[in-house]
């Protein structure tokens, strides 16, 4: 199992600097991981960075509590399109949909698709803190709102990947959507067990001990 190619190497933290992206792109180049996943401000630097490898750049909208307007999410999915950024990862209302206003949910990811077109977009639904029937609700918005990804967590909130969670998923979807599992995913053993249950995509800042076997 080629575990580096699963993974979105991942460096998201506030304090995040110039140099602390370069290492992580240059940890990204060595092991040739799918691709860096940063946020919009360090999408410039990452894409020049990368520019003659297969490294993609992914970044974040609505991150990491997802409670921004839909407007102010298409701005700044516009902004990372315009940057080039490969992925867009997104943050759903995670009010709105426990409220049960799903037509919201599904409305916005439609708009952040229509942006992004053939470019990826992988939708963070938070698993931590929705019940069972709110994931199956939330698996249903993805899929009609015409992602490419449904994503387990940002990691900024109270748990992140479980395996239920992914083995519910790929249950439910039907081979319809993929899956990235992300938060928490430290060690070799828990990424591969994420694969087998399911998971088409890893989201990890402890890639190179996953990989390591560390």
């Amino acid at each position: 199992m080629e575990l580096n190619k699963y993974i979105d190497h991942t460096l998201l933290k506030p304090d995040a600097t110039n140099e602390q992206i370069m290492i992580l792109i240059n940890e990204a180049i060595e092991f040739n991981f799918f691709s860096v996943c940063v946020n919009p401000c360090f999408i410039d630097l990452a894409k020049k960075a990368l520019i003659k490898t297969n490294v993609k750049v992914a970044t974040v909208i609505g991150f990491p509590l997802g409670a921004n307007t839909t407007e102010s999410k298409i701005n700044e999915a516009r902004d990372a399109i315009k940057r080039n950024a490969d992925e867009l990862d997104m943050v759903i209302n995670i009010g709105m949909l426990k409220q049960g206003n799903i037509d919201y949910i599904i409305n916005e990811i439609n708009s952040i698709k229509n942006i992004a077109g053939e470019k990826t977009l992988k939708v963070i639904v938070e698993t931590c803190l929705l019940s069972n029937d709110e994931k199956k609700a939330a698996l249903e918005a993805v899929i009609k709102g015409n992602a490419d990804f449904i994503k387990t967590s940002t990691g900024f909130s109270t748990g992140g990947a479980d395996i239920n969670d992914i083995k519910l998923f790929k249950e439910l979807a039907a081979g319809k959507i993929k899956i990235k599992a992300s938060g928490g995913i430290r060690t070799r053993e828990k990424a591969i067990k994420m694969i087998e249950a399911g998971a088409d995509r890893l989201g990890t800042s402890s890639s190179i001990a996953i990989v390591k076997g560390e």
